[in-house]
């Protein structure tokens, strides 16, 4: 590669470089992939890691923030996760490797890695534009996952969960699903650091989803407190689809989770829910973007934040409703709890709207807990702590409650109560 610029380059571009030339020759792929990837990473090296001056990374100076990058991750000698819900099927990438004999009843699953080694994957590996760096780092090295497709007519009666476990180091994963026609499921997607040692992960989910399908896919992000965690999912939305898309991120020190969704079918339905819980130091940027691109379609989009001590975050919801789109319904909300005066939230949403017969809409709120809720329960003799603790799960656990499923709730509602009791 030419390193003309090298001068020019921060630590963590350097240790990008430097961690590509020591992995290429092992990283799994055939002739057309490996040149795919030399592109990528060329291409990031020339463009650098994004700054402020990226009109998509404006609130996520990524080229400052991230530092440098820990070792290459090595054997994690780890063993799957209990699943979330008892009862799930259950597929695990542990250390950005996946079981090669990885099988699900009535699901077609491979590893990923097949798919890079026999050049299939080429076609999907790109990055989607010039300020995708998430997508060309993790074209440049990713190295597993699983591919899964799911028939048509298909009814999971137990949620499939999809583990991505790692023990710090690097590790990057790749998650093609393609839902036929008529499908019901749940899929939960979950990142789990399982030692302390910090990381630099990267992933990507690309879904498909079929004529009338019924899927609710729930991305559950609890990295390690020193993480650097890359998140994109890809969705393609068809005909009278109809998608509950739930993002809750609970860990990471540095943490970027972009949605692109295409609704392309007319009829189809999205619902998006996310929580950010966010304390320390952190840094959470949460981008949509979300394009209407044929007529009679929905949407709605329910953000809730609670930020503690010095966190930043950022949600920014950009809604394109094109020309042909008429008749779509697109509603988006952010609304964020403060609790600290160091405590940060940036809000950005934005319409693009080229149809007449339209409705869209949206709006965002931040504040504080309500002090005269809190002297009500102090009143009550609820200690302070617990008082707020109770005030913020409510806050959140509404978003929760719209899954239904009693026993998801229950889990997600653990999850979030965990991590209240550490920081409240």
């Amino acid at each position: 590669m030419n390193m003309q610029t090298t001068s020019r380059l921060t630590a963590a571009e350097t240790a990008l470089i430097d961690a590509f030339n020591q992995q290429i020759g092992e990283l799994p792929g055939n002739g057309m992939v490996t040149a795919l990837r030399d592109r990528l990473l060329d291409d990031l090296k020339k463009a650098g890691l994004p700054t402020r001056r990226i009109e998509a990374w404006h609130y996520t100076d990524f080229k400052n923030l991230l530092r440098g990058l820990p070792p290459q991750a090595g054997d994690a000698g780890s063993d799957p996760l209990e699943p979330l819900v008892a009862g799930s099927r259950v597929l695990a990438v542990i250390q950005g490797h996946a079981n090669q004999k990885a099988v699900a009843e009535g699901l077609g699953v491979s590893a990923y890695s097949e798919r890079l080694r026999d050049g299939s994957a080429a076609g999907g590996l790109d990055a989607l534009g010039s300020d995708d760096a998430v997508g060309r780092i993790n074209g440049s090295f990713v190295r597993d996952g699983y591919v899964v497709d799911v028939p048509d007519d298909t009814e999971l009666e137990n949620p499939l969960e999809i583990q991505f476990i790692h023990a710090g180091g690097q590790t990057h994963t790749r998650l093609p699903v393609s839902f036929g026609a008529g499908v019901k499921a749940t899929v939960i997607e979950r990142h789990r650091a399982v030692t302390g040692d910090a990381a630099f992960v990267s992933h990507v989910s690309d879904i498909t989803v079929g004529k009338g399908t019924e899927l609710t896919w729930i991305i559950l992000q609890q990295q390690g407190a020193d993480d650097t965690h890359l998140g994109q999912i890809r969705v393609d939305l068809g005909a009278d689809a109809k998608l509950r898309l739930f993002v809750i991120n609970a860990g990471g020190k540095l943490v970027r989770q972009e949605l692109h969704i295409k609704v392309t079918g007319e009829g189809a339905d999205l619902t998006l829910r996310g929580i950010n819980l966010l304390g320390a130091e952190s840094h959470t940027d949460v981008t949509m973007v979300l394009g209407h691109d044929v007529p009679h379609t929905g949407s709605t989009e329910v953000i809730r934040n609670v930020v503690f001590d010095r966190a930043k975050g950022v949600f920014q919801g950009m809604i394109r409703v094109a020309p042909d789109a008429q008749k779509t319904d697109a509603k988006m909300a952010c609304n964020t709890l403060l609790m600290s005066d160091d405590a940060e939230f940036s809000v950005k949403p934005e319409l693009e709207i080229f149809a007449d017969d339209v409705q869209c809409g949206h709006g965002a709120t931040v504040t504080d807990i309500d002090a005269n809720h809190l002297y009500y329960m102090m009143a009550r003799g609820i200690p302070e702590n617990k008082a707020r603790a109770m005030l913020v799960n409510a806050f959140v656990a509404e978003i929760v409650e719209e899954l239904e499923d009693e026993a998801l709730v229950e889990a997600l509602e653990g999850v979030i109560s965990a991590w209240l009791e550490k920081h409240t």
